[in-house]
């Protein structure tokens, strides 16, 4: 679950329009979108930067929205990589959100995770140390700064969580039942967090091996095979750091050392003990802080411990208030929350009976709404039209308008569901 510049929006033109006519005719950079800085304290010494993006023009108050980032050390953008000068522009998935949603409408403010700075810069100390209890005691903290913005309508707020997000999202609505007008969960996690590294560490890899890999259906794969491949190989307990292109031989000689062969290992009898041992080594927690870069970004010990301790979503969900709007959305080739966490959720909503919730899944899209493989997550920007159906239900539920349902989209009260595109 991975899932996200400052100092570039300085400015005061945050979103432009760029008519596409004659070069020589275009019009100029046409503001649509104002924002205010600002400063969370989120107590004991800790602080945090946030933003408020709202409409340029048109008659506050706003519906408000709060928004939730995956897990990883994640800034307030969902900023995926450091800026480089001349490296390729990241990826800012909340920033997204942000700008189509306060473009028509919509008051949002998203926030950086405690310890986490501008260009992916991290106190190890306060983001080392973190938990779930304390995400969601920012997460409270992030609502009341939201509701007592004077561009804010603080009976017409929504939640938006992705990821680790949608764990919180629920719980914040529970407790802020009188502030909390409607939730969206994209990329669902419903079962405790050891089911999903379960998933993630050894359920998929051995269904990979076994579609994809055997192709002689013989339970048998080669080292050859797994050394060139990109799906298989993170999962396996062996050093990042020489997961590099082109560094096929010092990959091949550290499976041969892992295996003891250089010819085929059995999926059953070699790969899935593996696996199991790489699962039992993280779910142990036997480490006590984050010694590397990558347990930063992945999570630290610390934090897997309370997540693992939560009570699951499936069993809170049922306690969101029967006049708070639920929308949950999936990917249906979602490689990190497979869309069966969605629709645990709904059955469960629908077994308690609540009147407003919807679910809508995407054929073809992954973990981040982007087109992707069922085995592996692709990073690129949330498709234009998932952000359209997050804005024509939240439309609908913040009263803006009306909905009338069309055949294009089965968004609906009560129970629906739909597939789209």
């Amino acid at each position: 679950m991975k899932l996200f510049l400052i100092a570039i929006f300085g400015l005061s033109i945050l979103s432009v329009s760029i008519l596409r006519q004659n070069p020589v005719m275009a019009q100029q950079y046409i503001q649509t979108i104002k924002f205010r800085n600002l400063v969370i304290d989120l107590g004991n010494g800790v602080k945090t930067n946030a933003q408020l993006t709202y409409p340029a023009i048109g008659k506050g108050p706003f519906p408000g929205i709060l928004l939730f980032q995956g897990s990883g050390a994640y800034d307030k953008n969902g900023t995926d990589r450091m800026v480089l000068k001349n490296g390729p522009k990241p990826l800012t998935p909340y920033l997204q959100i942000a700008q189509y949603l306060s473009e028509r409408g919509f008051a949002v403010l998203r926030y950086d995770k405690r310890g986490v700075g501008a260009n992916i810069t991290i106190n190890q100390n306060v983001w080392g140390h973190a938990t779930a209890n304390d995400f969601i005691h920012d997460a409270e903290k992030a609502l009341n700064v939201l509701v007592q913005q004077p561009e804010v309508d603080p009976k017409r707020i929504s939640l938006i969580g992705h990821s680790e997000g949608t764990i919180y999202a629920p719980r914040i609505a529970i407790d802020n039942s009188t502030k909390v007008k409607n939730i969206i969960l994209m990329g669902t996690v419903a079962q405790n967090f050891r089911d999903i590294v379960f998933y993630q560490t050894v359920s998929l890899p051995l269904e990979y091996a076994t579609q994809v890999l055997d192709k002689n259906h013989n339970g048998l794969i080669s080292i050859e095979q797994i050394a060139k491949d990109p799906v298989l190989l993170p999962s396996l307990p062996i050093p990042k750091s020489i997961l590099r292109p082109n560094n096929t031989k010092a990959i091949t000689n550290t499976l041969v050392r892992e295996f003891g062969t250089n010819d085929s290992i059995s999926i059953d009898k070699q790969l899935k003990p593996l696996l199991m041992k790489s699962y039992e080594n993280l779910t142990a927690l036997n480490l006590s802080k984050c010694n590397n870069l990558e347990a930063q970004f992945q999570g630290c010990p610390i934090w897997l411990r309370s997540q693992l301790s939560l009570l699951p979503t499936l069993s809170i969900i049922g306690n969101v208030s029967k006049s708070t709007g639920i929308l949950i959305l999936n990917g249906e080739n979602d490689s990190q929350t497979p869309v069966q966490q969605a629709f645990l959720l709904q059955q469960r909503l629908t077994d308690v009976q609540h009147p407003d919730h919807t679910l809508i899944t995407y054929p073809n899209l992954g973990h981040e709404f982007y087109p992707s493989s069922q085995w592996l997550t692709r990073a690129g920007p949330i498709e234009p039209y998932v952000l359209a159906d997050i804005y024509e239900w939240l439309e609908a539920h913040s009263g803006l308008s009306h909905y009338i349902a069309t055949p294009t989209s089965t968004l609906a009260a009560n129970t629906s569901s739909s597939s789209k595109r």
